[in-house]
């Protein structure tokens, strides 16, 4: 599958455009005693997207180049809602109480900038706004759809999802995992959040069967093969590079893939999940999705 002859940087030059002007417009700076300061830190400017990039590459291969005002719209309202709950979650992973770190996407966390307290409230404040981003008045977007976007991004955001993988990574600190476990671990922390992106962009179209499961099984492989990535990121590249803590991951002695297999075994698995996500769009039987193999080739070969 081929994507030499897609232009992935103009694509996502023109849908960051509507992502970002989307939040600086939706993400009120007036909200309560330096709230919203807080909350627009903590979103704007900074980040690679990836999650916005793959809900509307999934509603692009699942438009049949049939234009739909409402469900574009539906669709840029998804990808800000899940930039939100990701941004929300970096917040409280980055306090004391979890994660304990001091940089995220170049610059201050939070808490550092703004104090443990408010940190705490721009992140319940952000995941109450995600919810409201999907629930608009008078937007035209049909109720069954806005209902199927806040389930798919409350579960992918809840026990079932990044808070239950979160519960698990925080209590295996010390602790020797298999393989299966650190995957089920990952699947749930990271790998649930992106999958719901891919599916929250196919909710906003018509899909056949077929095509869901092609779907799903791509955002389940992109979704572990980031994880991976991240891994071996935190092993090899700087705090510069990566605009946060590098080797925190060793430091407190949590487990990884590169712990686990080997950095170079690590890579190899990274390739071999970037297949998996191939081989689901091809058994899709969508013909648009260039957009989404690009960003699978992306997230495996990146340095950041």
């Amino acid at each position: 599958m081929a994507v030499a002859t897609f232009d992935l940087d103009t694509w996502t030059d023109a849908c960051l455009l509507r992502v970002e002007n989307a939040l600086v417009q939706w993400i009120d700076p007036q909200a309560p005693a330096g709230l919203g300061e807080a909350m627009r830190y903590a979103v704007l400017d900074g980040g690679k997207r990836l999650r916005p990039l793959l809900v509307l590459a999934a509603r692009e291969a699942v438009a049949n180049q049939q234009a739909d005002a409402a469900l574009d719209d539906a669709a840029l309202r998804a990808a800000c809602a899940v930039e939100l709950i990701h941004a929300y979650s970096l917040v409280h992973d980055d306090m004391p109480c979890m994660d304990n770190d001091v940089l995220r996407r170049g610059k201050p966390t939070v808490h550092v900038q703004f104090g443990e307290a408010q940190a705490l409230l721009a992140g319940d404040a952000l995941q109450a706004l995600a919810f409201e981003f999907l629930t608009p008045d008078n937007a035209g977007i049909a109720p069954q759809v806005q209902a199927t976007l806040c389930r798919l991004l409350a579960r992918a955001a809840g026990h079932a999802g990044m808070a239950g993988g979160q519960a698990i990574d925080l209590a295996s600190v010390g602790l020797k995992l298999n393989e299966s476990q650190l995957r089920h671990m990952h699947r749930l922390k990271t790998g649930a959040l992106l999958e719901a992106s891919v599916m929250m962009g196919a909710a906003c179209g018509q899909t056949s069967s077929q095509a869901h499961q092609g779907l799903q099984a791509y955002g389940q492989a992109l979704g572990l093969a980031f994880q991976v990535v991240d891994d071996i990121l935190d092993v090899i590249a700087d705090s510069a590079t990566l605009g946060k803590t590098a080797g925190k991951d060793a430091a407190n002695d949590k487990p990884t893939y590169v712990s686990l297999l080997g950095l170079e075994a690590a890579k190899s698995y990274a390739n071999q999940l970037l297949e998996q996500a191939l081989a689901g769009l091809a058994a899709s039987g969508l013909t648009h999705v260039h957009a989404l193999q690009a960003l699978a080739q992306r997230v495996v070969n990146r340095n950041t």
